[in-house]
């Protein structure tokens, strides 16, 4: 054996001891600092955080190794017009028996009225030329204001009313909201 003596176990702590003692001592601090670090990550809030990301990660995953399958069944195939309206008569048959398994009877037999194609194509047609919006509201605000025009008048004056006042103000209004419409139409070229 030596007789030198080891710095770190002597008791005499000259400058150049106590230098080293502070650079290990600052050392073993900064290593303690990341050991609370590494524990205050190691909460449930910073595991939930963690899973998270990690369940964010998964599911992108999964979703870019799911997509080549997705987009090839997407594809559209090039099917026969016949072909593509029988999926679509089959599609909507199935579509229809389901949603009426939840009705009742009665909803039921309405369901198959007013989803029958010659219903279905008489209210599209009407909807779209006799039934406009902007008319059925412009005879009805023409049918109000007209009928109490009237009925003020009629009172004044002390004539009797038929009953078919309403009824003719409602169709006058109803007329100059079609025509709203169709010069609407002719003059900006949008439908509404």
């Amino acid at each position: 054996m030596t007789n030198e003596k080891d710095p770190s176990l002597s008791p005499d702590l000259g400058p150049e001891n106590l230098k080293e003692l502070k650079e290990t001592a600052a050392e073993r601090r900064k290593q303690l600092h990341e050991q609370l670090e590494q524990r205050a990550e190691a909460t449930p809030e910073a595991d939930a955080e963690k899973s998270k990301r990690e369940a964010l990660e998964a599911a992108s995953k999964a979703e870019k190794e799911a997509k080549p399958e997705a987009s090839a069944a997407e594809k559209p195939r090039h099917l026969s017009r016949q072909h593509r309206k029988q999926l679509e008569k089959a599609n909507y048959a199935k579509t229809m028996k389901e949603a009426r398994s939840h009705m009742s009877a009665p909803s039921r037999a309405f369901s198959k009225v007013i989803h029958n194609k010659a219903v279905e194509k008489t209210s599209e047609v009407v909807g779209n030329t006799l039934a406009r919006p902007n008319s059925i509201l412009a005879g009805s605000v023409t049918a109000f204001l007209l009928t109490l025009i009237i009925y003020l008048f009629a009172r004044h004056y002390g004539y009797p009313l038929s009953g078919s006042e309403t009824i003719a103000a409602f169709i006058l209004g109803w007329v100059m909201g079609l025509l709203f419409d169709y010069l609407r139409v002719m003059i900006t070229g949008k439908k509404a």
